[in-house]
């Protein structure tokens, strides 16, 4: 599973207050938990006004590569701000987001198709200019648009994240079969390509989300899910992922579940 770690994101109160403050240690403190505990990205989100956004992720960015090397997932609903804030990363990540909304995918797949950014992967909202799609059929009609854009710019299909765009659980009439065609869908025509999903949203407005969340996830995962924008300091969760790929046969003879707790990521916490 890519693990892109959510903890660095001003909508959060706490981070919020660290971003109003430039509150240095307590994003590297964030930063390097996420690392510590096995991501294999780093959300970075400012959620501030636009004028303040590239300023601000620059900062983010900074604090975030001075204390963990993996790869940053920058975060904006604005494709100018992204076309700005991925050149203060030392390293290729991920463009979060595009989708079929205004013009989005024409500011950032010509940058990932540059010889200079190749490495550089990229989240695709299942949305468009008429919004979220209340049907699967709706939402893959939008999928192959989408996919026809990255043809045209030659963007390979293991270089894009697909979010099927998943919504509150308690607002849904079917659970999350919708969901569930809609990334096994995309699976079977692109078995190469990721697909994503930002866990926590399914279980807004619920009492103990985590029991809902976990639940997602191995079905999701069944379904197709490679990849989450979830917390992975929760031991629970990551364990759950662990276990879940190796029940799907994902894992050789359970090698990176028994290694995942061998290094402590999962299980009971170790006394040192």
């Amino acid at each position: 599973m890519i693990i892109i770690g959510e903890k660095i994101n001003g909508s959060i109160p706490s981070v919020a207050e660290a971003i109003a403050n430039r509150d240095a240690e307590f994003i590297k403190q964030r930063a390097l938990a996420q690392a510590n505990a096995g991501a294999s990205y780093i959300d970075c989100c400012a959620s501030v006004p636009e004028a303040e956004e590239v300023e601000t992720l620059k900062w983010m960015i900074d604090c975030i590569q001075e204390v963990a090397d993996l790869p940053i997932s920058v975060d904006s609903p604005s494709a100018d701000v992204l076309t700005e804030a991925y050149k203060f990363c030392r390293k290729p990540g991920i463009f979060n987001s595009v989708s079929g909304e205004g013009d989005k995918i024409d500011k950032i797949f010509p940058l990932m198709a540059q010889p200079e950014n190749k490495g550089w992967q990229v989240i695709a909202l299942l949305s468009d200019d008429t919004g979220i799609p209340k049907s699967a059929e709706d939402r893959l009609k939008v999928f192959d648009k989408i996919m026809a854009k990255a043809k045209e710019y030659g963007i390979s299909p293991d270089r894009i994240h697909i979010d099927p765009l998943v919504e509150m659980l308690c607002t849904s009439e079917d659970g999350i079969a919708m969901n569930v065609e809609v990334i096994s869908s995309v699976r079977k025509q692109y078995p190469m390509i990721h697909i994503t999903a930002a866990i926590s949203n399914i279980s807004f407005n619920l009492p103990v989300r985590k029991l809902i969340n976990f639940g997602f996830v191995v079905l999701a995962m069944n379904a197709g899910l490679d990849s989450a924008i979830m917390d992975p300091t929760n031991r629970d969760m990551l364990g759950l992922v662990y276990a879940t790929e190796a029940l799907l046969g994902l894992d050789d003879y359970c090698m990176e579940y028994i290694g995942a707790y061998r290094e402590g990521l999962i299980g009971p916490v170790k006394n040192k």
